[in-house]
Formats: structure tokens, C-alpha cells, sequence
């Protein structure tokens, strides 16, 4: 292993089996990355992520502004791609979770969202970045902490406090003895472990995503020696599989994403019955 492991993506390329040398596997050294300018003891610095994120963003708003700066009635391939991607989440998404009427105004957020999201995954299988930015809980975290903002703020202006609070808790008072429980139960779901799932859940599958295929590259590489060259052609197989089943699961978590943001607003617009 080199001598600072936090400093490499995946792994020693030095080291094959049969070498005397352990494999090395991925762990959480995969996701560390020195800083390209700053301190990190400081905490003021600028790493991989944070510059994977910014050319993701650089590159969505690109896209958007030379698809409809100058729109045609007949569409380029270019205005055609963004309004099918627009059109998609604004009806498969919004309109169908929120409605048409209340959800026309949350749709600049959600297709500004699902594409982020999109882009800071999809980063995981594009060659020298190969890394998904969502993979550090951080990201997903503010992202989710955007949301639940927009979800308890809305719910306030809504139904005001007492409307609000009966949101929140679930209040239903044909539940008679229950209701205390209940309610409690209601409101640390609501209020502690939704935005904490929402975050976790983007986090968690890119994280295991990156995991198992740094997992399989690596050991395509380590078992390039003698006899493991047959083994090697194995893992280097379920490279492609996984990449395949990456591109899949990138966009579902995005989409997931998005669908859970719009029914928390579906939920804090929603009339308390």
C-alpha cells in the first residue's frame, strides 16, 4: 500500500496475488481526498468533491441555458433531450404527486433537484472523476436539510401553528387513549427521522454502490497474475455488470429523491382532516 492511502482512490498497483502482498481492499480511505488548495485542519479547503460538484452544476445550468436560450418550435436534439428530461419531471414527478394547480410553482426546484442529483451520481462512472459526489453524507444531507426548510416552513404558512402541529403528530382524536402515544410517535417520525431517511437513502446506495465496484476493479487487477487470470476475466465481468447496474440505480435514486421531496410538500399543502 503507498505510504498515505487517504491520498489514492482505490489501490496499490504494485501489488498482484501471489506477491506476497495482502489485497487491498477498499475501505474508508476510498473516500477521503486531499485537499487541491486550503487546509483541511482548518476545515477552509477544496477537495475532489467539492470540485465535482461544482463542474456538475456548471454543466446542468450549461446544458439548460444552450438548450433554451434560444428555443424553437421544432426542437433540436439538443432543446428535445432538456424538454423531454423538464417534461418528465414536471408531469411524471410534481403534477402527479402535488397536482397540477399547487405544484406548477415547486417544479423550477424539483427538475433543478432530480438533475443534481442525477449529475453528482452519475460522476461515479465517468473515467478520472469516478466517484459519485453523493457518496459523502454530507451533500445528500444538504440537500435533505433544503427540503425539510421548504416542507416545515410550508406547513406553517398553510395551517398555522395548531394546524400545523396537528400535521406534524398526526392528531386524530378517534384514536381516544392511543392518541398521546400516537402522536408522539407521529411527531419524532415526522419531524426527526424523515429528514434523517431521506438523506441516508441516497447516501447509503451510492456509498455501497462505489463500495462494490472499487470492490471488483480492484480485485480484476490484483488477480492479474498466473493462474488468477482466470478469476481476474470473472471480477472484471461484474465490473461491467455493476457499471451497468450503476447507470440504473443512479437514476432511480435521483427520481427517488425528488418523489419523496414532492410528497413531503404534497404533505405540508394537504388540508388536516
Amino acid at each position: 500500500m503507498s505510504a498515505d492511502p487517504s491520498q489514492t482512490l482505490a489501490f496499490d498497483t504494485s501489488c498482484h496475488l501471489f506477491d506476497g502482498c495482502g489485497f487491498p481492499a477498499p475501505g474508508l480511505h476510498s473516500f477521503l481526498f486531499k485537499p487541491l488548495f486550503g487546509d483541511a485542519d482548518s476545515n477552509l479547503y477544496f477537495n475532489k468533491t467539492m470540485l465535482l460538484a461544482l463542474l456538475g452544476s456548471i454543466i446542468i445550468v450549461g446544458f439548460f441555458w444552450a438548450a433554451f436560450a434560444k428555443p424553437k418550435i421544432v426542437p433540436g436534439k439538443l432543446q428535445l433531450v432538456a424538454e423531454a428530461g423538464y417534461d418528465f419531471v414536471r408531469r411524471g414527478v410534481v403534477f402527479e404527486t402535488i397536482g397540477k394547480k399547487e405544484g406548477e410553482k415547486y417544479v423550477p426546484l424539483v427538475v433543478s433537484l432530480f438533475f443534481f442529483v442525477w449529475m453528482m451520481n452519475l460522476w461515479s462512472i465517468i473515467p478520472v472523476a469516478q466517484f459519485p459526489v453523493t457518496a459523502i453524507i454530507a451533500y445528500p444531507a444538504g440537500l435533505a436539510l433544503v427540503v425539510y426548510i421548504l416542507w416545515v416552513s410550508l406547513t406553517f404558512k398553510r395551517h398555522g401553528f395548531v394546524g400545523a402541529f396537528k400535521n406534524f403528530t398526526g392528531y386524530d382524536k378517534t384514536l381516544g387513549p392511543v392518541l398521546p402515544l400516537s402522536m408522539t410517535i407521529e411527531f419524532f417520525s415526522n419531524l426527526l427521522v424523515r429528514p434523517f431517511t431521506h438523506a441516508v437513502r441516497l447516501f447509503a446506495n451510492m456509498f455501497a454502490g462505489h463500495t462494490l465496484l472499487l470492490l471488483f476493479t480492484i480485485a480484476s487487477w490484483y488477480m492479474l497474475n498466473g493462474i488468477g487470470i482466470a478469476y481476474s476475466a470473472v471480477s472484471f465481468v461484474m465490473v461491467i455488470v455493476m457499471t451497468a447496474f450503476e447507470l440504473f440505480i443512479q437514476a432511480v435514486q435521483a427520481y427517488v429523491f425528488v418523489l419523496l421531496t414532492c410528497s413531503y410538500i404534497q404533505g405540508a399543502l394537504a388540508e388536516h382532516h
